[in-house]
């Protein structure tokens, strides 16, 4: 079964990814790809949705691998997943800068490490390293919506939004920047713009992600409009995720007054 509504899983980190990008009322998040998806050059995918014994069986094989050869890239980015969806962040973040040590100038596993970085709250060095992942003459714009991602979790909100103008640009309406997009409005309780933000989102281009209409349930109801927001999180799941979803929207919402939404627990997140 899937979690319960958490924002910090739909903010790229925002977070994802969040996404607000660690963990509200203890959610498990699985940090910034939540919503983007793979950073830097098609790298790597987001670590894969498993169950506790996927996640032990992954840990166990790809730590064989990598700690047999720790100069192999491809076993320390399937490990540093495996931690990460298991929400091991600090030892995520240890594999993956020893890879990058091993492996300079590997942009997947710069990539990874930045995405581990904003899993264990690190934003400002998560920022640096991916803006290491990629280059001006080959920008990508998953690592430039997870570069915005982190700068809202630093509260850095106009700044943050020029990056997901710049992803968006070579990716006209990709639901997963426009998610972030939304969210970034929402720490800046700009909540109309957010709303219309969101709106966009779903009705994007392919499969969109249905925590992008969790976000916008959200957004919804933190304007007092609970009836339509509880609509919106029940769509698409079955009835007993959907109400996981609406108890955790709920008590979200009685705390909307709390520092919460305004990006101050959330720059907390791991």
């Amino acid at each position: 079964m899937r979690q319960p509504l958490c924002l910090a899983r739909f903010l790229v980190t925002a977070a994802t990814t969040a996404i607000l990008a660690a963990g509200l009322a203890g959610c498990k998040t699985t940090g910034m790809s939540d919503i983007t998806g793979s950073v830097g050059a098609r790298a790597e995918a987001p670590p894969p949705a498993s169950s506790p014994a996927d996640s032990a069986r992954d840990i166990e094989a790809y730590g064989e691998r990598f700690r047999a050869n720790p100069r192999d890239a491809d076993a320390a980015m399937r490990y540093g997943q495996a931690l990460r969806a298991n929400g091991q962040r600090a030892q995520a973040v240890s594999v993956f800068e020893q890879a990058t040590l091993n492996n300079p100038g590997n942009k997947a596993l710069m990539a990874g490490y930045g995405r581990a970085l904003a899993d264990a709250g690190n934003f400002e060095r998560a920022f640096e390293v991916l803006g290491t992942a990629h280059s001006p003459a080959n920008p990508d714009w998953r690592i430039l919506s997870a570069q915005g991602a982190a700068l809202d979790q630093m509260g850095r909100h106009d700044e943050a939004r020029r990056y997901y103008a710049n992803a968006l640009k070579l990716r006209p309406e990709e639901p997963s920047v426009l998610s972030n997009l939304g969210l970034s409005y929402m720490l800046s309780k700009d909540l109309p713009q957010a709303e219309a933000t969101l709106r966009r989102a779903q009705q994007g281009r392919g499969n969109v992600d249905p925590r992008v209409r969790q976000n916008l349930g959200l957004v919804v109801g933190l304007q007092g409009r609970f009836s339509e927001a509880e609509a919106i999180v029940r769509a698409d799941l079955p009835p007993d995720e959907a109400a996981a979803n609406v108890a955790y929207l709920k008590q979200m919402l009685s705390n909307k007054g709390s520092a919460r939404f305004s990006g101050q627990d959330d720059a907390k997140r791991s």
